[in-house]
């Protein structure tokens, strides 16, 4: 028989039977809880079912790796210099097709060190690394670390948009996954680092190694590899050529991730943080940057600005000569200039056929600013008056003509000298040197405006040429460039001295250039003619307004140019070998004090001279030297005179020709 069974114990209960009946508001909890649950299972089933759509449709749409490589909106400049160095890079830098195997493995190491530490192991999307940047981002208390893995950056640079919102990150997840799926890691890595852009216009990062340090990224070392790693937390702030030190200091981080990921021994990275990378030349130098913006204005457009092809241009820049115009400028300015002055000063270095060598565009010499050497239209001045006397010399006068200095009114206008007084009988050479304002005028007033105006025309000038007799004095507006020029047409002998610096112009990898430089330089001036001015021009420097430029080594030819109140100060020159224009004054046109042409601009000048002569052997100029003859009075077209004016010029002349006939 089965036992009967006991009743339970005398004050216990039965527990089963006597447990006490949830409440209403328990119950009601409860069926919430299990109907979340029960939610929450099927919503997330229909989020990994919405995700794996995405999946499959973004898999389906993805392109072959090899197409994604190259994703630039337009193509890149490349210059070089006129010895065939690269010194300037414009548009969007491209260095080529690379892969994994084909960089150093110091930058593969820094990449992943410093970007996604386990890239080879998640599968496009990393939680952990979304947990720990959402960790330091909340002790921070602002955003510090960024989650993304190497993928998820691909396809946002790739596939997506740089905006920051929720419904791009959601976005970049499945694509993620897609790419994860249809490519290699090693496809994905490559994609990465040919698209990435690195600053200063450089794309992937061969671009930035030959941007940055002159060498392909096969053969960086350990402390150029984090530097160009350390570009990708912000490629504009972190640029070397922008804050070299701050460069560094982002290098030095991504150093020491690499040693602890065990990339870097203890002491390779020792050897990197007590040697950081250092800049190419180029780069350091940021040498021929308004030289590099002059040739881009000057260039094609087509080729220049809306290529999507990669362009490379051979040059006529020198570095030396670039680097010998900027520290003249800034000895004279630290030596003589007031600190604190506004003042601006602008070079143009040039040879004899009209080969632009170096620019400065202002004390401040980067690319991008206003460039006072190419687009400043300023007044020359006196450095005008040599294109007077070439018109002049070519109706037959010589410098050993005579005409008088002596008061002239032309209509109401009066011109008066530098410093008052008048010199009587002059030639023409006489009054060149000491820059005689009256003389000017009298040969402007005798081969007439026509004349005077196809003469700098022929010389390359192409602004507006003043109607009047003022333009003798140089009232018309010029850039320094072209009036430099002008010069370079008096130191070739009379050949077009238009300035011109792209040597050829090609597409990267074609042999035939699809344009080359100016070709045959043709006449603008008569052989004496030239070789009269030039004689002028150097009797300026031995004699006259000049002197502060000259050097004792060699000849040299040159004029000075001051305007009205002294708001520009010109001193334009040149050797055999070099033509230098120097212009000098205030962005506002505010007066310069005490400062002429053949003063601070002279200095510059010579400064300039002597540096880029430094080695080079002293060679004649091409003087004609003027034969002597009998005084002749050059006479002009004179205007209306006053009694006065006309006694004073009447005793001029006959004082003259008394001193030809040798009568005391």
């Amino acid at each position: 028989m089965p036992k009967a069974k006991q009743a339970p114990p005398a004050g216990k209960r039965d527990n089963k039977r006597h447990a006490r009946r949830p409440g209403r508001v328990e119950r009601a909890l409860r069926a919430v809880v299990l109907f979340a649950l029960g939610m929450g299972l099927r919503l997330a089933g229909a989020a990994a079912l919405a995700l794996a759509a995405a999946v499959f449709f973004m898999y389906q749409a993805l392109p072959n790796p090899e197409e994604l490589r190259d994703g630039r909106s337009r193509g890149s400049v490349t210059m070089l210099d006129s010895r065939g160095e690269v010194f300037a890079w414009r548009g969007e830098q491209f260095g080529g097709e690379i892969g994994v195997g084909d960089v150093s493995p110091h930058l593969v190491h820094a990449i992943l060190a410093a970007e996604d530490r386990r890239f080879y192991s998640h599968p496009g999307v990393d939680p952990r690394g979304l947990a720990r940047a959402a960790l330091a981002n909340f002790r921070a208390g602002r955003v510090v670390q960024g989650g993304s893995t190497i993928t998820q950056q691909v396809a946002k640079n790739v596939f997506l948009t740089n905006e920051r919102s929720f419904e791009r990150k959601l976005k970049e997840i499945p694509m993620a996954l897609a790419m994860e799926l249809k490519y290699d890691k090693d496809d994905i890595f490559a994609v990465y680092l040919n698209r990435v852009y690195l600053g200063a216009g450089a794309y992937g990062f061969e671009a930035a190694a030959q941007r940055y340090f002159g060498k392909s990224a096969r053969f960086v070392d350990p402390s150029q590899a984090a530097m160009l790693a350390g570009l990708l937390k912000a490629p504009s702030r972190f640029s070397p050529t922008a804050d070299i030190a701050l460069a560094e200091a982002r290098a030095e981080v991504v150093v020491r991730a690499m040693a602890e990921e065990g990339y870097l021994s203890p002491g390779e990275a020792a050897v990197a943080l007590a040697e950081p990378a250092r800049l190419s030349a180029a780069a350091a130098a940021r040498a021929g940057g308004q030289f590099a913006d002059w040739v881009m204005d000057a260039g094609p457009v087509y080729l220049t600005e809306t290529t999507t092809e990669d362009v490379v241009i051979r040059t006529t820049f020198e570095p030396a000569a670039q680097r010998a115009a900027e520290a003249a400028l800034a000895k004279v300015f630290s030596d003589s200039v007031r600190a604190g002055s506004k003042a601006q000063a602008a070079v143009v270095v040039m040879t004899p056929d009209g080969a632009v060598r170096a620019i400065v565009g202002g004390r401040d010499a980067d690319a991008g600013q206003f460039n006072r050497a190419t687009q400043a239209r300023r007044q020359p001045g006196s450095v005008f008056k040599p294109i007077v006397y070439a018109a002049a010399l070519e109706t037959g006068l010589s410098p050993a003509d005579v005409v008088v200095d002596a008061p002239l009114r032309i209509g109401a206008w009066s011109p008066e000298n530098y410093g008052g007084g008048y010199a009587g009988p002059v030639t023409l050479d006489h009054a060149l040197a000491h820059s005689i304002n009256t003389v000017a005028v009298r040969l402007y007033e005798r081969v007439g405006a026509a004349r005077v105006e196809r003469v700098a025309r022929k010389l390359g000038l192409t602004t507006p040429i003043a109607p009047g007799p003022a333009t003798a004095l140089g009232a018309s507006e010029v850039t320094l460039l072209e009036m430099t020029g002008a010069y370079a047409a008096f130191a070739s002998g009379g050949f077009d001295g238009a300035p011109w610096g792209i040597r050829d112009l090609r597409v990267r990898g074609d042999e035939t250039p699809l344009m080359a430089g100016p070709g045959q330089r043709r006449r603008v001036l008569a052989a004496p003619v030239a070789g009269y001015l030039t004689y002028m021009l150097a009797d300026v420097v031995r004699t006259g307004t000049g002197r502060r430029a000259a050097l004792l080594d060699r000849p040299l030819a040159g004029k000075t140019g001051t305007t009205q109140e002294a708001r520009d100060a010109w001193f334009i020159g040149f050797s055999a070998q070099y033509v230098v224009g120097v212009w000098m004054g205030y962005d506002d046109n505010t007066p310069l004090t005490g400062v002429t042409g053949g003063g601070l601009p002279a200095e510059i000048w010579r400064e300039t001279m002597a540096r880029l002569h430094q080695g080079l052997p002293a060679r004649p100029l091409p003087e004609l030297r003027p034969a002597p003859r009998e005084a002749v009075v050059a006479q002009a077209r004179e205007p209306e005179r006053t009694a006065d004016e006309d006694e004073t010029l009447i005793g001029g002349i006959l004082s003259d020709v008394m001193r030809a006939l040798g009568v005391n």
